[in-house]
């Protein structure tokens, strides 16, 4: 077995800036909003294994139905030698990909590819002690601007699970897009995971559960920000708030300050102030339909080949080859 390697590219002092920029643009922006990559400190990422759990939130089981079906199909149209994976985390999923990829004995070489440095470290040893044919090289990055210096590899296979691309701005998105097509070589590919378009009401739920605990998710934000920063927000003091935006057809989740409050963030040097039910927006969760993927996957130069459905019709699977 080969040592696996850890590239850090993304440093916790590059963390610690990012979110120092990214609490003052969105808190002095008017309407307020934070990024919802802040919400995976080690309790938000716990929150979120429950999320998976849960009745409302299909996605995950979606997904994992697709691939358990087309996994050895995506491995046999594609030949992978060099598997990467953007925002790994655990990596659980991939190891359906890397499963049927050793059947068809391509692969070489598996890149995991996340922002948090800890998991990515984690996930990496335990590929490689799995997976001990495979040369396992980590990167710690942020996948939105990590792709450029990604090392060129040979018949690269990119995979982008979860559904997190609908977290981007559709400008955002185009980028995204633009710069994972100028990282590989014509004939290189791009598995997607999307959620699809479908009744508000389950879209709604999915995001606003029986339990509470999407609710608690959101709120870890501020206590992110509390500990990091030495904000001052009353976590408790801000309603959870999911709606569904019908002409973006995205969901957003947001805090909704329950009283006018005076927030300090002494980190920034920074005060803000809530009106009674000023909401902060914290993320949206675009919804997607075949003709968008394929048309925004076609303007950075792909071409969507294959499009996979879990049973229900809820989310979708797309395999498009760089032109």
């Amino acid at each position: 077995m080969s040592e696996p390697e850890l590239l850090v590219r993304f440093t916790e002092e590059d963390a610690a800036r990012a979110l120092r920029n990214d609490a003052r643009d969105g808190l002095t922006d008017s309407p307020k909003w934070l990024s919802p990559k802040w919400f995976y400190d080690a309790t938000g990422s716990d929150l979120f294994e429950r999320i998976t759990t849960l009745p409302e939130y299909y996605q995950t089981r979606a997904e994992q139905q697709i691939l358990q079906r087309r996994a050895l199909e995506i491995a046999e149209v594609t030949g992978a030698a060099t598997l990467v994976e953007l925002g790994s985390g655990s990596s659980e999923k991939t190891r359906l990909l890397l499963d049927a990829l050793r059947k068809t004995d391509t692969l070489e070489r598996f890149v995991p590819l996340d922002v948090s440095g800890s998991a990515l470290r984690a996930a990496v040893e335990s590929i490689a002690l799995d997976y001990p044919e495979l040369r396992v090289h980590g990167v710690v990055d942020d996948f939105t601007s990590g792709l450029s210096a990604l090392d060129a590899g040979a018949g690269r296979l990119v995979a982008f699970l979860g559904g997190t691309i609908g977290n981007l701005l559709p400008a955002e998105r185009a980028g995204f897009f633009a710069a994972v097509r100028a990282a590989l070589r014509p004939g290189e590919w791009l598995l997607l995971g999307t959620d699809l378009v479908k009744d508000p009401g389950r879209l709604v739920r999915a995001y606003d559960d029986a339990r509470g605990v999407t609710a608690e998710f959101n709120r870890n934000v501020l206590r992110v920000l509390n500990r990091e920063l030495g904000a001052d927000f009353a976590p408790e003091r801000f309603r959870h708030v999911a709606r569904w935006n019908a002409e973006q057809e995205w969901i957003e989740m947001r805090l909704r300050a329950d009283r006018p409050m005076h927030v300090r963030l002494p980190e920034l040097g920074l005060g803000v102030d809530f009106a009674e039910g000023e909401e902060i927006r914290t993320e949206i969760s675009a919804k997607f339909r075949h003709d968008r993927v394929r048309d925004e996957l076609a303007v950075a130069g792909f071409e969507l080949r294959h499009w996979w459905l879990d049973d229900a019709e809820d989310f979708a699977l797309s395999l498009a080859v760089a032109r």
